[in-house]
């Protein structure tokens, strides 16, 4: 097949722009053509704001090189990631004017929230979902915490749904998780078009790992892999460690929250805890096959955290809060254990039993690994895929 691949990468790079490059490697590796059409908030510096505005609602330029490279190349399917700022809902329409089916991933909440994470002030907000207009998120500055900015995500979604442009103009939707589904069809979007796909570790990551994926066999450490951003439950982790005793804890990331983290491990003498930072992924990938449990202590509700996927695939069992996508994607007492999210005791106390209880841990473990083989493969990935571009394509 000839593919379109449509993204429009955030200022900050993030985990979209990591699953755009591993679709498009996949499909390339299966011998698939792919033409890309990609944009970059960060070319938005120095433009007057409210022709911004006016091209985050509806792009005359991009409409035109969108019709323009779609007739250069021919696609028999546009497959878009991200619209937001730069490309806008206008490239929808450049493709229906040329009859190329549209198939759109729905990586973040952005639909049915101008926050896109449905969380606000550190718990989880659903003031916007389902209403026409999201005044609450412009009244309390949802994106970037400005009401103006935000404004500028309301109007676009109030918009487009007066134009029907999420009813009609996108032939089908992946959701990520069944959860991330029923929201979205909470908002408004017609769930007979929204199917499940999960993210998937790309095939390159997989030879990093190789076929020797260590299963454990002796505690080491409790592993946190992530941003360090309230809506990730850091401060919850750090708390649950000050009830801890002896039990190594190993951060990975960066993010607002660092200084503060260091400060508090500083404070109540946390010996135990190491602040690692952003490393690699190939290292992080070594340190998940040594690890005991992957804690994953998140507030918000998610949409497919790469984490997790991550440390299945290395036989890894996790720790995660009983909320969202989290509660979806970990069977609690087969591939990890489930904690009352925000709740410092209960994630202390469900990581002291993991710790004392290697032998059950093992055999979690085995089944995250078995987990990610039925579900989070490239191969599996393509596999579905494949049947999500048959059905528009031939319909």
């Amino acid at each position: 097949m000839r593919i379109l691949l449509v993204h429009n990468h955030y200022t900050q790079p993030g985990g979209e722009d990591a699953v755009f490059e591993a679709e498009k490697s996949l499909l390339e590796r299966m011998g698939h053509e792919v033409v890309e059409f990609v944009e970059d908030n960060r070319r938005l510096n120095g433009v007057n704001p409210f022709k911004v505005a006016v091209d985050a609602v509806w792009s005359r330029e991009i409409y035109r090189k969108i019709r323009q490279l779609i007739r250069e190349t021919r696609p028999e399917v546009a497959h878009f990631h991200n619209t937001f700022l730069r490309i806008s809902p206008a490239a929808y329409y450049a493709c229906k004017e040329e009859g190329v089916p549209v198939v759109q991933t729905l990586h973040n909440y952005r639909l049915i929230c101008p926050g896109a994470l449905l969380m606000r002030d550190g718990r989880v907000c659903e003031d916007c979902v389902g209403k026409a207009v999201a005044w609450s998120g412009v009244v309390h500055g949802c994106w970037r915490g400005s009401g103006a900015h935000t404004a500028v995500v309301s109007s676009m979604l109030t918009f487009h749904r007066l134009l029907k442009t999420w009813h009609e103009k996108v032939d089908l939707y992946i959701a990520l998780t069944e959860f991330a589904r029923q929201k979205f069809i909470q908002g408004g979007l017609p769930g007979e078009k929204i199917v499940v796909k999960p993210n998937f570790i790309a095939s390159d990551e997989l030879r990093v790992m190789s076929d020797e994926v260590k299963l454990i066999t002796q505690q080491s450490y409790v592993l946190f892999v992530g941003r360090l951003s309230p809506e990730k439950g850091i401060q919850t982790l750090l708390r649950a460690c000050k009830i801890l005793e002896g039990i190594p804890l190993k951060i990975v990331g960066n993010g607002p929250l660092m200084a503060e983290a260091w400060a508090f491990i500083e404070r109540e003498g946390l010996r135990e805890v190491e602040l690692l930072g952003h490393l690699p992924r190939k290292d992080v990938f070594s340190l998940m096959k040594e690890a005991g449990v992957l804690v994953f202590p998140s507030e918000c509700y998610e949409n497919f955290p790469m984490a997790i996927a991550e440390a299945f695939a290395c036989g890894l069992p996790v720790l995660a809060s009983r909320l969202g996508a989290m509660e979806e994607i970990v069977e609690d007492g087969r591939t990890g254990l489930l904690f009352e999210p925000g709740n410092a005791e209960d994630l202390a106390e469900k990581v002291a039993w993991a710790w004392e209880h290697p032998k059950e841990l093992e055999e979690m473990g085995r089944e995250a690994r078995r987990e990610y083989e039925a579900k989070y493969t490239a191969e599996r990935n393509y596999e579905m895929l494949m049947e999500i571009y048959g059905k528009v394509v031939n319909k």
